[in-house]
């Protein structure tokens, strides 16, 4: 007992600067827990929660939307597909610079694909719609210059998609980049130069000693991504989607933000969030036991 008190005394200043950390978390994600019970009632903003009616039809009526179920087919399309591509990116950039023997070109590789993970979407959307605009874009312009037909890649079912995954990879795929880098300065030189003696050319080092000392973090990063199952990335496909690519490009919290904001009917949308907070609640906890399971990861 004593030595815990003394310990935690040892580290009072580090436990004091978690504490506007814990503010902001209580106040933009406890403290809202309150409003969950809107989606229980015929909630009317102009008289609150002083006068309200409980209403048990808010779940049937989301259920009922056609639009919901396949913003749920989509929503989990897309988290399939940016999960997977967000573990083959950037685990094949890291081996790929884990070869490189100059240090000046690595660092500068690095800062470049790492960059855009600080620029919101509202600025990379508008890039990725110049980009790809059918008339003016760059790429359409390439691909008239080879005789080919522009193709609107943010108006069309059968692109926009991929077109999510790849924004979501050039955005993202730098940081988790930077995740397996450093696993791999974990790795005992010892194994490689051993796989040297027995005669391995680097593409045999690579599978046999790379790959199986990286694999535990690689089992973490995917068993974790399970928890965001269920978010197909609103503010990418906020800034990036419009109503001819609703059926494959709407997802459910793009859904919730019309019917919540747009449409004012915020019981509906409040259980359409609760439904897919408890849903993706067991899906962490899901994730936890996985990493726990095969990584031996825990978070205490």
């Amino acid at each position: 007992m004593r030595s815990s008190t003394k310990k935690f005394r040892k580290n009072s200043q580090l436990h004091l600067m978690l504490v506007p950390g814990l503010i902001l978390i209580a106040v933009f994600s406890y403290l809202p827990m309150a409003g969950l019970g809107i989606a229980f009632q015929d909630f009317n903003p102009i008289v609150g929660f002083s006068k309200f009616n409980w209403n048990g039809d808010n779940f049937e009526y989301m259920r009922a939307l056609p639009d919901f179920m396949p913003a749920v087919k989509n929503t989990i399309i897309l988290s399939v597909m940016k999960i997977t591509a967000g573990i083959v990116v950037p685990l094949t950039a890291a081996l790929l610079l884990n070869e490189v023997r100059s240090t000046l070109f690595k660092r500068s590789v690095q800062t470049v694909i790492y960059m855009p993970h600080f620029f919101s979407w509202v600025i990379l959307g508008g890039i990725v719609i110049d980009v790809l605009s059918p008339s003016e874009g760059i790429v359409n312009a390439i691909i008239r210059s080879f005789g080919g037909d522009s193709i609107p890649f943010l108006s069309s079912n059968d692109w926009f998609r991929y077109v999510l995954v790849v924004t979501d990879q050039w955005k993202e795929f730098g940081f988790n980049t930077i995740v397996y880098l450093a696993a791999l300065t974990s790795i005992d030189q010892g194994l490689y130069e051993a796989a040297v003696i027995d005669g391995a050319c680097r593409w045999r080092q690579t599978w046999n000693v790379t790959l199986p000392g990286i694999r535990p973090i690689v089992v973490l990063m995917g068993t974790l991504s399970l928890g965001n199952i269920l978010n197909g990335g609103f503010d990418q496909v906020f800034n990036l989607y419009n109503p001819m690519v609703y059926q494959t490009g709407d997802v459910l919290d793009t859904l919730v933000y019309r019917i919540g904001i747009e449409q004012t009917q915020y019981s509906v949308a409040a259980a359409i969030g609760l439904i897919k907070s408890v849903v993706s609640l067991g899906l962490i906890g899901l994730g936890y036991w996985l990493a726990f399971r095969f990584a031996k990861y825990r978070i205490f």
